[in-house]
């Protein structure tokens, strides 16, 4: 059974800073190209960052400067560091695992940015 489960969602201050993680199972996680996905409410998912089997990155222009993604193997973990947060940032986190034709979203983490 796949399962990719996103954690480090919360609370937080504009400008602060939160590293999201998302932990997969039941996928050869080595395979898969990984991406951090975010809805806010009212609007339709929008795909933040992708980062390749063999580590190439890419960014939304929104994220551009203040997000990164990276991947750890060993862990089966891809993680999304945010930084200079702002209210616009607030949604629902989602990553997604694809290879080849197969796709799977994890349920996703919610982001509050707020005073």
């Amino acid at each position: 059974q796949v399962q990719l489960v996103e954690s480090g969602g919360g609370f937080l201050q504009p400008g602060g800073s939160r590293r999201l993680s998302c932990a997969a199972s039941g996928i050869d996680f080595r395979l898969y190209h990984m991406g951090w996905y975010r809805q806010a409410p009212g609007k339709q998912r929008e795909l933040l960052a992708v980062i390749t089997t063999g580590g190439s990155t890419n960014y939304a222009d929104s994220v551009k400067g203040r997000f990164t993604i990276s991947r750890d193997n060993a862990k089966n973990t891809v993680y999304l560091q945010m930084n200079s947060l702002k209210s616009d940032d607030t949604a629902v986190y989602y990553c997604k695992a694809g290879s080849g034709g197969l796709q799977y979203w994890g349920k996703g983490t919610l982001v509050t940015v707020s005073f």
